[in-house]
């Protein structure tokens, strides 16, 4: 895996933490003010920023992030648009946090698979995830992204058989992203019984870090999670509080649920 990624991961274990994944949607509410909240996210502990750009057709995005996505579509935010102006700010403000591009497969191509991974690494990118392209279509893009050095970032659903997460982590870059729940991203009272047992057949066959997202808010959720992974990812939460209180408040959530991540 690139090596930011790796180091990320690295250093909170060496802190005795599980890893923070927090995610917030570029553009949202406008392209220079994200950047605060992205900012935010790394002085409230985030180790890893996962930059959502938005998409008009998205498949695994719950109503908090499908409405952070019109905003940002409507303040102009693309592809080009992130990758030129919010991720080189977010980089100058947070040096030594990996960047991860989360996104559709649908933009990726519009751009250009080469292209996309000769801009973004230029621009600071350490891995990206698309949640609609299957293993099977991947080659390609695979290949642009090891010649310049990003990670192609899998997922894992809870309705992914045994045999094939297995197969998945074990080509796996950066880390794996075990899809919590069934259905789209969004903040969970309660989290699936077998979510444990799943992440831990996928540990067991991963060469790289294994994360859980979607559904996770707070931080007794990233506590008991964190005892079967290497980290979680937050979303809903964070761009839900960034919308009605902004900043201090993304930066409040963050430490609260790092707080829950300590081993």
């Amino acid at each position: 895996m690139s090596g930011e990624i790796a180091a990320a991961f690295a250093k909170a274990k060496a802190r005795g933490e599980g890893a923070l994944v927090a995610y917030a949607m570029a553009g949202d509410p406008d392209l220079p003010r994200s950047v605060d909240v992205f900012a935010a996210l790394v002085e409230g502990g985030a180790d890893i920023l996962e930059i959502g750009v938005a998409f008009s057709d998205p498949i695994a995005d719950g109503p908090v992030i499908q409405g952070a996505s019109e905003r940002a579509l409507k303040a102009g935010a693309t592809l080009q648009k992130v990758l030129d102006e919010v991720v080189p700010a977010v980089r100058k403000r947070c040096p030594d946090t990996p960047l991860v591009v989360m996104t559709y497969i649908n933009i990726v191509m519009a751009l250009g698979e080469e292209r996309y991974a000769k801009l973004a690494r230029e621009r600071g990118i350490s891995g990206t995830i698309l949640p609609d392209l299957p293993p099977e279509e991947s080659e390609s893009l695979r290949r642009a992204f090891d010649a310049a050095g990003i990670d192609l970032i899998p997922l894992c659903a809870p309705t992914t058989p045994p045999a094939r997460a297995e197969a998945i982590a074990k080509e796996a870059r950066g880390f794996v992203y075990c899809v919590s729940v069934a259905g789209v991203t969004g903040m969970r009272a309660e989290l699936p019984k077998d979510l444990s047992s799943r992440l831990e057949l996928v540990r067991r066959a991963s060469p790289v870090p294994v994360v859980a997202g979607f559904g996770i808010s707070t931080a007794e959720q990233a506590r008991v999670i964190g005892a079967h992974a290497d980290g979680v990812v937050v979303g809903s939460a964070l761009v839900r509080a960034a919308h009605t209180d902004g900043p201090a408040a993304v930066r409040q959530l963050c430490t609260e649920i790092k707080r829950g991540l300590k081993r």
